[in-house]
């Protein structure tokens, strides 16, 4: 127990300074809040980092349409609660002011057209820094990640071309038109933020815990039963006891079957389980290299 203190800890630690690195660095960053567990965390690591004063960032979310309520519930709760100012990028709006097209058919999805609406809201609030919550054991692309990740003029990311990070020495030099991602969760784990979580005793978003709710299978997932899903013929929905793992837009995101229903219990779970993370995201098996692609359009 003492270990994984210490542990949690030291990853709480270099967190902070990153946060306040960001801080120091940057005029204008927003934290990018998706209302699952790591931007929660980040959330809370930034309050942590800058207490008594109130969280220095606007909380920035890119709002699919086609969310789960209970994400939006909480959100709104936590920003009450948190004091901190709150800015939305509607996908909806994009569609409908004609800079993205909707995608049609049944495993149509909203996630590849959050790219254009956050690029936009980087734009039109100038933001030269977006602290996002990706870990580097969720995804091969996010292992390639800096804490400091430099874009170009166009929102863009290069794998190839990052800056070195010696001895924690982050380099935010920017030429006019460019941004960063940063990125302060990098090496936690999923079972890390778990642990850090309960130790201190942050409320989570009911989606995580174990509930019943009307699913159906498609591709080894099984999905919410939502009106913005259409359904084969051969599709049938069932009540299941599920949880979620990863919160995102309704229509990529797969349950879990799972009796979890404490904090606690999903510690046990997720150190026995052998399944990754983003294994029940449906946007991540587009390709091979589907969050790379997003990644290097703009997406954080």
């Amino acid at each position: 127990m003492s270990y994984t203190l210490n542990h949690l800890k030291t990853l709480e630690s270099e967190s902070v300074f990153i946060l306040r690195e960001v801080a120091a660095q940057f005029q204008n960053p927003a934290i990018l809040f998706s209302g699952g567990k790591d931007s929660i965390l980040v959330t809370y690591l930034a309050k942590k980092a800058f207490y008594p004063a109130a969280i220095p960032f606007p909380l920035v979310h890119i709002d699919t349409g086609h969310n789960f309520a209970e994400t939006m519930e909480y959100r709104d709760k936590l920003v009450e609660k948190l004091d901190a100012k709150l800015i939305v990028g509607s996908v909806q709006d994009s569609i409908d002011h004609g800079r993205v097209a909707e995608e049609k058919g049944y495993n149509a999805s909203r996630i590849r057209l959050q790219t254009t609406t956050l690029l936009d809201i980087i734009e039109k609030y100038k933001f030269d820094a977006c602290i996002g919550g990706a870990r580097r054991d969720e995804e091969k692309a996010r292992a390639k990640e800096r804490f400091f990740s430099h874009r170009d003029e166009f929102g863009q990311w290069d794998p190839k071309n990052q800056r070195p990070e010696l001895w924690n020495l982050f380099n935010g030099r920017m030429n006019q038109g460019e941004n960063f991602r940063v990125f302060p969760i990098s090496n936690w784990t999923e079972l890390d933020v778990w642990q850090y979580l309960a130790m201190e005793g942050i409320e989570m978003p009911s989606l995580y815990f174990s509930h019943k709710r009307r699913v159906f299978y498609r591709d080894n997932n099984w999905l919410a039963e939502s009106p913005n899903i259409p359904m084969r013929t051969t599709e049938v929905v069932e009540e299941k006891v599920v949880r979620f793992r990863t919160i995102g837009d309704i229509t990529s995101t797969g349950a879990t079957l799972s009796s979890a229903s404490t904090l606690n219990d999903i510690i046990q779970e997720v150190a026995a389980t052998r399944v990754t993370e983003r294994g029940g995201r449906a946007d991540d098996k587009r390709s091979e290299t589907s969050m790379e692609d997003r990644k290097k359009e703009g997406y954080f």
